[in-house]
């Protein structure tokens, strides 16, 4: 009996993710999880967000999202506001000193993340880049249910 052929992938992408959130957490010694510093570049980057959409990007429960909201709030960092046009709606988003936090750790931080990658040449990037997007796709396609 043949062994499955998605074995070792699997075994291949569990032992990645292990891997690179251990060496994401290793690589904050700066204080700054990561999906904190996702959620500061997004709103750095792309203004104030609803917190589901938040939630979404980092991988998160609203629940989770919500403390993590708490602790940057408790720091200076964000706060919520309200929906312009939809009161129902609360945004997070940064306030002067979370943008100056953003300007001063991000890019320090996203270099020092992307060592992992630097030893591939552009050609394997390029081919990781386009076998994690199909991969994602399918993850994405199968989770709707279809």
């Amino acid at each position: 009996m043949s062994e499955d052929p998605n074995r070792e992938l699997l075994e291949l992408a569990s032992a990645f993710t292990q891997e690179f959130q251990r060496w994401v957490g290793a690589a904050g010694c700066d204080g700054l999880s990561y999906p904190r510093m996702r959620i500061l570049e997004a709103l750095h980057c792309q203004g104030p967000a609803k917190l589901k959409s938040l939630a979404d990007l980092v991988g998160m429960s609203a629940r989770n999202l919500t403390v993590l909201a708490d602790g940057l709030e408790a720091d200076g960092l964000a706060r919520r506001v309200d929906h312009p046009t939809d009161r129902r709606i609360t945004l997070l988003e940064l306030t002067p000193k979370g943008f100056a936090s953003a300007d001063e750790s991000l890019a320090p931080r996203l270099a020092r993340l992307g060592q992992i990658f630097d030893g591939l040449t552009p050609t394997e990037r390029r081919q990781l880049e386009d076998s994690l997007r199909v991969v994602v796709a399918r993850i994405d396609t199968l989770a709707c249910g279809d």
